[in-house]
């Protein structure tokens, strides 16, 4: 497995890089509604645990699990390990890089 590039506002969470590229974050929106909603509800505390795993989700690099698995690799990691992870990847949805 590869890590993360930062230079290209990528993340890495359970072992699996993040890159939040506009066809993964069109899909992410398909899945959650409006992705400056989903940065008010993380800046809220109010952003669920489901609705973190779906952004991770679909800015996954690699595509060799299935969604459970990748699930439950990420809560195996713990939530203060995936946090880096989700605040990369909400400074990129709300920068634009």
């Amino acid at each position: 497995m590869s890590s993360a590039n930062p230079v290209r506002g990528e993340a890495e969470v359970a072992g699996h890089v993040l890159r939040p590229t506009f066809t993964a974050l069109v899909a992410a929106e398909a899945e959650l509604g409006p992705l400056f909603a989903l940065v008010e509800r993380a800046a809220d505390g109010r952003l669920a645990l489901s609705e973190m795993v779906a952004l991770f989700w679909h800015c996954r690099v690699q595509d060799d699990l299935r969604r459970e698995a990748f699930a439950d690799a990420v809560v195996r990691g713990g939530l203060a390990a995936a946090t880096p992870a989700l605040r990369i990847l909400l400074g990129q949805i709300l920068q634009g890089r």
